[in-house]
């Protein structure tokens, strides 16, 4: 029988597995030390609350689904009903073939041709690598038609470590600044965070905080990476994701309204570009033909 997200493509190293899957593309586990260290679902479930999902050509929400490029409006459909909005994407649920494999790495690839609302052709690989350094996911677009088009990027993975709820343990979260928005999820403004209860800056406990919020002005460390780490109050285990310097925002969220997330791990979704970006050009690359570019992020754990 077929599972839900198609093909289980399985990787690992040493202790560490990861199951990537067919639709979409995307992670569906990630396994170090025996524990979980993603939040992600079983072989017979379908992907739920953007489990691990891959979030291209944009990330997050575009008001109306509508947007100007190359001096024409395109309208895409809207799959957030209730917010009038289109999110995260156009790949989530496609089929995405593997390009290469090794014992501990993947590369899946999927080209996406010319469709209402967004007339281009691109092509994207993603590469899953294991590593005694963890997981890290290098995702590469390159523009295979005839003319320019609009690219961002994004993906969705859910921390955990293993606890009912996130509320007792600390995150840090080196970003110093906040984006406002509105009830659709579109940003408004930014301010910020010193002094607000969205200062993770210095590590501590989530506590009743419900994040639902990008960030940005992202702190990084000498080698270029920004980490965002979640930990026990103890220190361990510990779950660490980085995100390399193409990565300029940064989606975390608690779940709170999901009935299957609820508080129980915290989705921490690295962004080329704000939400709505494709409406504002905020962070958008335009690939011209024949033109790439790469991003890199990925997780670290006590137990690997």
């Amino acid at each position: 029988m077929l599972a839900p997200s198609g093909d289980q493509i399985e990787i690992g190293l040493g202790d560490q597995r990861v199951v990537v899957v067919e639709v979409g593309g995307g992670l569906r586990s990630y396994e170090a030390g025996g524990r979980a260290v993603l939040d992600g679902y079983a072989a017979d479930e379908m992907c739920a609350s953007g489990r691990g999902q891959v979030l291209a050509p944009w990330p997050n929400r575009l008001e109306d689904g509508s947007y100007e490029f190359g001096g024409r409006r395109h309208q895409l459909p809207l799959n957030e009903l209730d917010k009038r909005d289109a999110i995260h994407g156009l790949v989530r649920w496609a089929a995405w073939t593997v390009r290469e494999r090794e014992p501990h790495r993947v590369v899946m690839a999927h080209v996406l041709h010319p469709q209402p609302g967004y007339p281009f052709s691109l092509e994207l690989r993603i590469e899953y690598l294991l590593s005694d350094a963890g997981l890290s996911v290098t995702t590469t677009a390159t523009n295979v038609g005839a003319e320019p088009c609009p690219y961002g990027a994004g993906a969705h993975p859910y921390l955990t470590l293993g606890t009912e709820r996130v509320d007792g343990l600390v995150l840090h979260a080196p970003a110093g600044t906040v984006l406002e928005e509105n009830d659709r999820g579109i940003p408004i403004g930014r301010s910020a965070v010193e002094g607000t209860e969205y200062d993770f800056r210095r590590p501590r406990a989530i506590g009743a905080v419900v994040l639902d919020h990008c960030f940005t002005d992202l702190a990084r460390d000498d080698d270029g990476l920004a980490r965002v780490t979640l930990a026990h109050p103890d220190g361990a285990p510990e779950a660490t994701l980085w995100m390399d310097e193409s990565y300029t925002f940064l989606m975390l969220f608690t779940g709170d309204p999901l009935p299957d997330v609820s508080r129980r791990s915290l989705a921490a979704e690295p962004m080329t570009c704000p939400p709505n970006a494709f409406h504002t050009g905020e962070g958008v690359v335009t690939l011209d033909p024949g033109a790439s570019c790469s991003s890199s992020w990925g997780i670290s754990s006590s137990s690997a």
